[in-house]
C-alpha cells in the first residue's frame, strides 16, 4: 500500500512538472521615459500647470461657464460613471481570491425501484429499534458550504492589482477630459469675443464706406467721376453688409457650442468683448520637461495602463501552473424532521482539495499569454508616444507664443498706418488729387488688417490656453 501511495505521488509530481514545463518565454520591452533637460536654456522649475483653473482665468463670465460645464457636461458625467465601473471591477477582483461562503437549504423525496441495488438496500435497511426506512424516503438538508481557490501563484491578487491600476487610469482619463473641456470652453469663449470685435469693426467700416459713397455721388454730380465709381463703392458697401450676417451666424453657432459644452439649451452667452484687443495673455512658466510626467493626466493614464498590462502578463502566465481548489461543507441532513435535528447523527461535513494543471491542448492558454505580452508592448509604445507628443506640443506652443507676440506688434503698426491712409486718401480724393480706386483699396486693406489683428489676438490668447493645457494644467 505504501508503495502504491509513493508511486502515485511520483506520478503527480511528474504530471505537474510536465504541465508547468515548456512555458513560452516572452521578452517584455522596458519603457523609455527619458526627456530632455529643458525646453530652452532655462531650468527654472516654476510651472503654470500647478495653478488651478479658476485662478488661471480671471474673466468672471469665463469662470462661470467652466464651472457650469464641470457640473453639467454629459461627456464628463459619462466619464465619472466609467470610474465607478472600474471601481466595481476592483471590488469584484478582490472578492475572487477570498473564500466563497454560502448557506443552503433543501428538501426532497426519493422512491427508488426495489429491483435496483439502491432500492433493495433501502428496503432491507433498518435504523433505530429495527425500524425500516420510510417509503418514499424524504430528505432535509441545511448547511454552510464554502469554496476557495488558493492563490498560490498570485494570479487573483495580480488581477486585482491590474484592475486597481485601471481604476486609477480611469480617474486620470477623467482628469484629462477636464483639461480638454476647460481649454475648449476658453478657446470658444475667446473666439466669441473675437467675432464680436470683428462685427463691430465691420459695422464701423460700413459707416466709413457709406460716407465715402456719399462723397463719390457728389463728385459724380459735379462730373468729376463716372457712374462706375459710384457702383464700385455701392458694391463694396453691400459686400460688407452681407458679411455681417455671416459673422452673426458664426456667433450663434459658437454660442450654441458653448451651451452644448455646459449642458444647457441655446441661450445668450454672457461676455464682455469691449476690451478684447487690450487683453494681456496670462504669464506662462513651462518648468522643465520631466514635470510633464507628473502634471499631464494623459501621461499618467498611459503609465497606469502600462503597469496594468504588466500584471495581465503575470495573470496569463499563471494559467500554466497548477491551481488548488478547496471545497468544504458543514450542516444537518435527515430523512425526517426528528432525525434532522438529532445531533450528532444528523451532522454532515466534507472537505476536499483539487490540484489541477493543464497538460494537453494548451494552445488557448499560450494564445492568451502571447496576446497579453503583445498588449504590454503596445502599452509601452503608447506611453512613450504620449510623452513624446506632450513634449512636442509644449515646444510648438512655446514657439508660437513668442512669434505671435512679434506679429501683434507689427500688425498694430500696420493698422495704424492704414487708418491714417484712409484719412489721407479721402482728403486727396476730395481735392481730385487721388483716384477713387485708391480710396476704395485703402479702406479694403484697412478692414482686412483690422480683422487679421483680431484673429491674431485670438490666436495669441488661444495659444496661452493651449500651453496651459499641454503643460498639464486645468484639472486641479
Amino acid at each position: 500500500m505504501n508503495n502504491i501511495t509513493k508511486h502515485t505521488g511520483y506520478w503527480l509530481v511528474l504530471m505537474m512538472l510536465l504541465a508547468t514545463g515548456c512555458i513560452p518565454s516572452m521578452v517584455q520591452r522596458p519603457a523609455n521615459d527619458t526627456v530632455p533637460a529643458s525646453y530652452t536654456t532655462t531650468t527654472d522649475t516654476t510651472n503654470t500647470a500647478q495653478i488651478k483653473w479658476n485662478e488661471f482665468f480671471s474673466d468672471p463670465y469665463l469662470v462661470a461657464l467652466i464651472d457650469t460645464a464641470l457640473k453639467n457636461n454629459q461627456e464628463l458625467n459619462i466619464a465619472l460613471l466609467e470610474i465607478d465601473i472600474a471601481k466595481n471591477e476592483v471590488r469584484a477582483r478582490k472578492g475572487e481570491y477570498l473564500p466563497f461562503v454560502g448557506i443552503g437549504a433543501g428538501a426532497g423525496v426519493d422512491k427508488p425501484s426495489r429491483f435496483t441495488s439502491k432500492g433493495a438496500s433501502d428496503y432491507s435497511s433498518t435504523y433505530e429499534d429495527g425500524k425500516h426506512l420510510p417509503e418514499p424516503l424524504q430528505n432535509y438538508k441545511l448547511g454552510i458550504f464554502a469554496s476557495w481557490e488558493v492563490d498560490i501563484w498570485k494570479k487573483l491578487r495580480n488581477a486585482k492589482k491590474s484592475a486597481n491600476y485601471r481604476y486609477l487610469s480611469s480617474i486620470e482619463g477623467r482628469n484629462y477630459m477636464v483639461t480638454r473641456l476647460v481649454a475648449e470652453i476658453a478657446i470658444s469663449y475667446y473666439e466669441l469675443m473675437a467675432l464680436d470685435n470683428q462685427l463691430n469693426i465691420l459695422k464701423s467700416n460700413i459707416l466709413i464706406q457709406q460716407d465715402a459713397l456719399q462723397i463719390v455721388k457728389m463728385q459724380k454730380e459735379a462730373a468729376k467721376v463716372t457712374e462706375l465709381a459710384v457702383r464700385r463703392f455701392e458694391a463694396e458697401v453691400l459686400k460688407n453688409r452681407s458679411l455681417q450676417y455671416e459673422i452673426i451666424q458664426q456667433i450663434v453657432e459658437i454660442e450654441n457650442q458653448l451651451n452644448f459644452l455646459t449642458g444647457r439649451f441655446p441661450q445668450p452667452v454672457l461676455r464682455s468683448s469691449d476690451n478684447f484687443l487690450n487683453l494681456l495673455p496670462d504669464s506662462i512658466f513651462t518648468g522643465i520637461p520631466s514635470q510633464l510626467l507628473e502634471n499631464r493626466p494623459d501621461i499618467k493614464q498611459a503609465n497606469l495602463d502600462l503597469e496594468a498590462s504588466k500584471l495581465d502578463v503575470r495573470v496569463a502566465k499563471a494559467d500554466f501552473y497548477p491551481s488548488l481548489n478547496i471545497q468544504a461543507g458543514l450542516g444537518l441532513e435527515g430523512f425526517n424532521l426528528v432525525q434532522f435535528i438529532k445531533a450528532p447523527e444528523s451532522i454532515l461535513f466534507n472537505i476536499a482539495g483539487d490540484l489541477v494543471a493543464p497538460l494537453v491542448n494548451r494552445n488557448g492558454i499560450k494564445a492568451i499569454y502571447a496576446s497579453a505580452n503583445a498588449k504590454q508592448k503596445q502599452a509601452v509604445f503608447n506611453y512613450e508616444m504620449v510623452i513624446l507628443k506632450a513634449y512636442i506640443e509644449v515646444a510648438n506652443q512655446l514657439s508660437k507664443i513668442g512669434n505671435l507676440e512679434r506679429v501683434i506688434v507689427l500688425k498694430k503698426q500696420q493698422v495704424e498706418a492704414l487708418n491714417q491712409s484712409i484719412d489721407i486718401s479721402t482728403n486727396l480724393f476730395k481735392s481730385a488729387r487721388a483716384d477713387y480706386m485708391e480710396v476704395l483699396l485703402t479702406q479694403r486693406d484697412a478692414l482686412e488688417a483690422k480683422i487679421e489683428l483680431v484673429e491674431i489676438k485670438k490666436e495669441q490668447l488661444n495659444a496661452t490656453v493651449r500651453m496651459y493645457q499641454e503643460l498639464g494644467g486645468g484639472w486641479r
